[in-house]
C-alpha cells in the first residue's frame, strides 16, 4: 500500500516533473514523424526594420498577402507583428487584401508572456490588431502553459478574453472547437523541421513550385524574430510549431491528458494482483504488465492521442521493487531463530525430495522451562535439545521453532521402523537436562509428515500440527493422516483468515429477535456472530468458535462482537422502546482477569447504558477456575451488566449454576422447547423451570420457538421472552432494522 499512497501524495506537489520531462524528452529525441505538408509558412524578412518590435508596413504585409492570394490558398493566418496607421495608402491596400481574403484570413495573437497561461485573460495580455482589421477578419490566440523548465505542456481551446470565448491558433488549424477535457496537450511526435517554409523574397520573387499554395493553409510568420518555447525532444523551437503541433494533436482520434494517478492506480493494481497469486507463470506475467504500465503503455496511448505522467507509476514500482528485496533480505536474517539455530521457515524453504519424511518434536512444559531459566540460557537450553535429536537420529541440521518445536527431515523408513525409531528418539529424553546449574526433566513428542504431494509449507505445518495433537492427547507419535489435508491449512491458518474476515466484513453479525410473551411485542435482540467465506461458505459458529478459543483468537472475536453489539443496541433504542441486546461469552473468556476491566472501558468509551446489555454464559461450557469465573460475572452484574444461563438444562451442573451465578434469566434449551407439544415429561420440566425461575427473581427466555402453538403453550406456561424462526430469523443489522419499522410494533397478542 506504500507503493500507492506515497506515490498518490507526491503527485500533488509536482514531485514527478523530472522525471516526466525526462521521459518524454528521450522517447522524442528518438521517435518524430514529419508535419502534414498541406501548412505552409511564409517568414517575412526582418531587414530594414524601423521598428523591431513592427518590423513590417502594412504595405509590405499587403503586397505579401496579394501574392499569396493570387495562388488560391485555403486559408491565411497572420502571425507577425505589422504596422497600421503609419502609412494611409499602405493601410489601405491592406484593408483591400484581407478584405478579398475574408472569411479566410484570421490574426493570430500571442500572449506577450508566451507560456504560463491562465484560464481567462485580458486584453492588455494580448497585443490585438487595430480595429478597422479586427472589424473584417476575426483572431485567434496562442498561449501554452508550461513546466518548470519552460516546456509546452498544454493550451486551452479557447481563452476567456474579457468574458468572450475567443478560439484557440491549433484548435482553428485544426478546425476542432472543442474536446472531452477543457485543453489538449501538443504531438510532441511532430518534427518541428519538417514544416514547410518559404521566404518572403522568394515569395515575392516567384522562385517556389507552381501549386505550392493552392488549397493549402498559409501562415504569415516573424520568423527569427519569435520567442521561443521548449519542446520535448527538440530543445527550444518557436511557438507557431508549437501551435502547429497542437493542431497536429487535435486530428488525431482522441485528445484526452489523464495525468498521473490513472497510470499509477492501473500499475498498483497490477503489482498487488500479482502480490496475491501463486502461479509463477502467472505472477510473471502481471508483473511484467506493471513495468509495462509506466514505460510501454504511455508511449502506445500517445500515438492515438491520449496522454498520461509516467512519474508516479514509476515511483510505484521502485518502492515495491525495493521493498520485496528489503523483504527477501529480511526473510534470510528471520530464518535463524534467538536461539542461533535455523527456525522451521528455513526448514520449509528447504527441497524435500521423493522419499523424505518431515519430523517435527515438541518439548512438553518447554515455556515453562524458559521461564525458569535466565534469558541468556534460552539458547543454550535450544541448543542441548537440539543436539540430542541430532545424535538420536543421525541428521546434522535440526530446525528450531517457537514454543519448543524441533523439526527435520529424514529419509522415509517403513511405518513401523520409524515408529519404532522415534520411540527411540524419547528413550533419550528419559536423562533429565542440565543446563547450567538448572536440572529439568523432559518430555517429548512427535509429529510425523508423510504426504509427498503436499508442498514443503503444507508438511511442516502438517508436522507442527500433529506434534501439537500428540502432546495435548498424550501420545509420544501423531501421524498426519490423508483425511486431515483437506482441513490442514484452514486450521493452521486461521489467526490470519479471522484477521481477514473481520477487515473484508465476511465475518458479521446477525440479529435475532426475541419479544415479550405478556405483551406480544419485540422487546430485544441475540447477537450472532456469522462467517460467510468466500471459497467455504456459510461457517456455523461452533465450527469456527472452539478453532478460534485454541487459536487464542477468541478474546479479540468477543470484545469485537461487544463493540459492535453496542452500536446496535444504541440505534435500536432510538427507535422508542427499550430495546435489550443479548451478547454470548465464551467459557474461555469468564475467568480472565482482563475481562471485567475490559468490558467496563468498552461501554464507558461508547457511553452505553450498561443495563440494555445482556451478557449470555453457556453454563455446559468448561470453566477452568470456576472461583474466578463466579467472581468475575458477580462483578459485572454489580457493573450493571444483565446475565443469562444459556442453553439451561442441558449441562452437567444446572442447579449448581443457579446457586453460584447472580443471574437474571435462563434461556430454556431447544431440545426441550421443540417437544413441549408432544412430550408430557419434557413439558413438566418446563413448566417446573420457569417457577424456578420466577420463585428465584428471574426471567426466562425460551429459544428455538418454531410455531405459533408452541409460542402461546410457553405464554400459557408464564415463559417470559420467546425466540425462534417463528418470531424472527437472524438478520443483518439494517434488514432487522428495517423488518422492526415495517412491522410497526405489531402485536402478535397476549395470552
Amino acid at each position: 500500500y506504500l507503493a500507492l499512497l506515497l506515490p498518490a501524495l507526491l503527485a500533488y506537489v509536482d514531485f514527478y516533473v523530472p522525471l516526466d520531462h525526462g521521459f518524454w524528452n528521450v522517447r522524442f529525441k528518438f521517435e518524430s514523424h514529419r508535419a502534414d505538408n498541406s501548412i505552409v509558412v511564409v517568414d517575412l524578412d526582418p531587414a530594414n526594420n524601423r521598428s523591431p518590435e513592427k518590423f513590417v508596413t502594412s504595405a509590405r504585409l499587403a503586397s505579401v498577402l496579394r501574392h499569396i492570394r493570387g495562388q488560391m490558398p485555403y486559408r491565411v493566418y497572420i502571425d507577425a507583428p505589422f504596422e497600421f496607421g503609419e502609412e494611409k495608402a499602405g493601410d489601405q491596400a491592406l484593408l483591400q487584401q484581407i478584405d478579398q481574403l475574408a472569411p479566410d484570413v484570421s490574426f493570430v495573437v500571442r500572449k506577450k508572456s508566451v507560456v504560463d497561461s491562465e484560464s481567462t485573460f485580458g486584453k492588455d495580455q494580448f497585443e490585438l490588431p487595430a480595429e478597422p482589421l479586427r472589424a473584417i477578419a476575426p483572431t485567434v490566440y496562442s498561449s501554452w502553459q508550461t513546466n518548470f523548465l519552460g516546456y509546452a505542456l498544454s493550451s486551452p481551446y479557447s481563452f476567456s478574453i474579457n468574458g468572450k470565448q475567443e478560439r484557440s491558433f491549433s484548435s482553428s488549424l485544426s478546425s476542432v472547437q472543442s474536446g472531452l477535457q477543457a485543453e489538449f496537450r501538443p504531438d510532441y511526435g511532430l518534427s518541428p523541421s519538417s514544416l514547410k517554409h518559404l521566404s518572403e523574397k522568394r515569395l515575392l520573387s516567384g522562385d517556389y513550385g507552381a501549386g505550392l499554395f493552392t488549397g493549402k493553409t498559409i501562415i504569415i510568420s516573424s520568423g527569427a524574430s519569435a520567442a521561443t518555447i521548449g519542446f520535448f525532444g527538440h530543445g527550444l523551437v518557436s511557438p507557431l510549431a508549437v501551435d502547429i503541433a497542437g493542431a497536429s494533436a487535435l486530428q488525431k482520434p482522441i485528445a484526452l491528458s489523464f495525468g498521473t494517478l490513472p497510470l499509477l492506480f492501473l500499475t498498483w493494481l497490477l503489482i498487488f494482483l500479482g502480490a496475491g497469486t501463486r502461479g509463477r507463470p502467472r505472477k510473471a506475467c502481471l508483473y511484467g504488465l506493471a513495468v509495462a504500465c509506466p514505460t510501454v503503455l504511455p508511449v502506445l496511448l500517445q500515438s492515438i492521442g491520449i496522454s498520461l505522467e509516467i512519474g508516479a507509476g514509476a515511483l510505484a514500482l521502485a518502492i515495491y521493487g525495493f521493498t520485496r528485496l528489503w523483504q527477501r533480505r529480511v526473510r534470510r536474517v528471520q530464518h535463524t531463530s534467538s536461539s542461533g539455530l535455523p527456525n522451521l521457515l528455513a526448514l520449509s524453504a528447504q527441497p524435500f525430495g521423493v522419499g523424505r519424511d518431515v519430523i517435527v518434536a515438541v518439548i512438553a512444559r518447554y515455556e515453562e522451562i524458559l521461564t525458569t531459566l535466565p534469558k541468556d540460557l534460552h539458547g543454550v537450553c535450544a541448543r542441548q535439545i537440539a543436539r540430542r535429536l541430532s545424535v538420536g537420529s543421525g541428521i546434522e541440521t535440526i530446525y528450531n521453532g517457537e514454543g519448543g518445536h524441533f523439526g527435520w527431515i529424514e529419509e522415509a523408513r517403513p511405518l513401523e521402523m520409524q515408529l519404532n525409531h522415534l520411540e527411540g528418539l524419547r528413550a533419550m529424553f528419559s536423562a533429565p537436562l542440565q543446563i547450567g546449574s538448572y536440572t529439568f526433566d523432559t518430555n517429548v513428542h512427535f509429529g510425523l509428515d508423510r504426504n509427498e504431494g503436499l508442498d514443503a509449507q503444507a508438511r511442516v505445518n502438517s508436522a507442527v500440527a500433529s506434534a501439537n495433537d500428540a502432546l495435548n492427547s498424550g501420545r509420544p507419535i501423531e501421524l498426519f493422516e490423508a483425511e486431515r489435508l483437506a482441513e490442514a491449512s484452514w486450521e493452521l491458518s486461521l489467526h490470519a483468515r479471522i484477521d481477514e474476515g473481520l477487515r473484508n466484513g465476511e465475518i458479521w453479525l446477525a440479529y435475532q429477535s426475541q419479544w415479550d410473551m405478556r405483551e406480544g411485542l419485540p422487546c430485544g435482540a441475540e447477537a450472532l456472530i456469522r462467517w460467510n467465506h468466500p471459497t467455504r461458505g456459510l461457517i456455523p459458529p461452533d465450527a469456527f468458535i472452539l478453532q478460534a478459543e485454541r487459536a487464542g483468537r477468541i478474546d479479540a472475536l468477543t470484545y469485537w462482537v461487544f463493540e459492535e453489539a453496542i452500536t446496535a443496541a444504541l440505534a435500536l433504542n432510538t427507535l422508542g422502546n427499550r430495546f435489550q441486546m443479548s451478547v454470548n461469552l465464551s467459557a474461555q473468556m469468564v475467568d480472565k482477569p482482563s475481562l471485567v476491566s475490559t468490558l467496563a472501558e468498552i461501554v464507558r468509551r461508547r457511553n452505553v447504558d450498561v443495563r440494555l446489555l445482556t451478557i449470555e454464559v453457556t453454563e455446559t461450557s468448561s470453566v477452568r477456575n470456576r472461583p474466578a469465573a463466579v467472581q468475575n460475572l458477580s462483578q459485572l452484574r454489580a457493573l450493571g451488566f444483565r446475565l443469562s444461563v444459556d442453553d439451561f438444562g442441558t449441562g452437567e451442573a444446572s442447579l449448581a449454576y443457579l446457586a453460584d451465578l447472580p443471574s437474571d434469566e435462563l434461556k430454556l434449551d431447544r431440545r426441550f422447547v421443540s417437544r413441549l407439544l408432544t412430550h408430557d415429561r419434557e413439558r413438566h420440566i418446563i413448566q417446573s423451570t420457569i417457577q424456578l425461575a420466577h420463585a428465584l427473581g428471574q426471567h426466562v427466555v425460551a429459544e428455538g420457538i418454531e410455531d405459533e402453538a408452541t409460542y402461546r403453550a410457553l405464554a400459557r406456561l408464564g415463559c417470559d421472552v420467546g425466540q425462534g424462526y417463528f418470531l424472527g430469523r437472524p438478520q443483518t443489522f439494517s434488514d432487522f432494522r428495517q423488518s422492526l419499522l415495517k412491522m410497526g410494533r405489531r402485536q402478535i397478542g397476549v395470552i
